[in-house]
């Protein structure tokens, strides 16, 4: 099967959602100005860069409530921080639940049950008990296009690692078995893993 996107796929639900699998998840926490909190998942996530070491999200649709976008980009906006919680597949369930499309007053930590931690090196909050999270200074924030595709960058200030996970001096992912997006309502989970050495090295 061919298909060119613009004339559409013909098929029950978008394949484009399942080709580029699995998908890190990035668990978005921001704050906004009043000392709101918010937390969402996004699976339009990944790092970036080494030294410094960045980031970048993606948000792709809108609320009624924040015009042109969704509660994390606009505080994002407003704020410059952010903070990239690690998922693993025992917090899947808070992780859902925290993905609605609560209305912006809603604290996902508090409606999902989520215990919060402030961040050290920006006005944020955190998952307490995430596996590792990432404390961001936003650098740029890009409008794709089609309506409400915004890109986020940011550069990592702070890393929290929790200390279950770190094993011979090295962050185990294998320790809390990490949750990714696939396509449609799909989820998959990392519970294997296995080394190659590039070539020359």
């Amino acid at each position: 099967m061919f298909y060119e996107p613009k004339d559409g796929h013909g098929l029950p639900h978008n394949p484009f959602n399942a080709i580029v699998t699995p998908r890190p998840i990035g668990w978005i926490s921001t704050r906004d100005s009043s000392g709101h909190d918010n937390l969402a998942p996004y699976s339009f996530f990944n790092a970036v860069a080494y030294v410094p070491p960045q980031v970048m999200f993606a948000s792709t649709s809108a609320k009624d409530d924040r015009g042109d976008t969704k509660d994390s980009v606009a505080q994002i906006r407003d704020s410059g921080v952010f903070c990239v919680n690690i998922v693993e597949y025992a917090m899947r369930d808070a992780m859902n639940q925290s993905s609605g499309p609560w209305s912006a007053e809603v604290d996902e930590f508090e409606f999902a049950g989520i215990e919060k931690a402030d961040c050290q090196t920006i006005n944020c909050a955190r998952v307490a008990n995430a596996p590792a999270s990432l404390e961001c200074r936003m650098t740029r924030m890009v409008e794709l296009e089609g309506a409400h595709n915004f890109l986020v960058l940011g550069e990592v200030v702070g890393v929290h690692m929790r200390d279950d996970c770190l094993k011979d001096g090295m962050f185990d992912v294998l320790s809390f078995n990490p949750l990714s997006r696939m396509g449609y309502r799909d989820y998959t989970v990392v519970r294997e893993k296995f080394s190659l050495n590039r070539p020359g090295e």
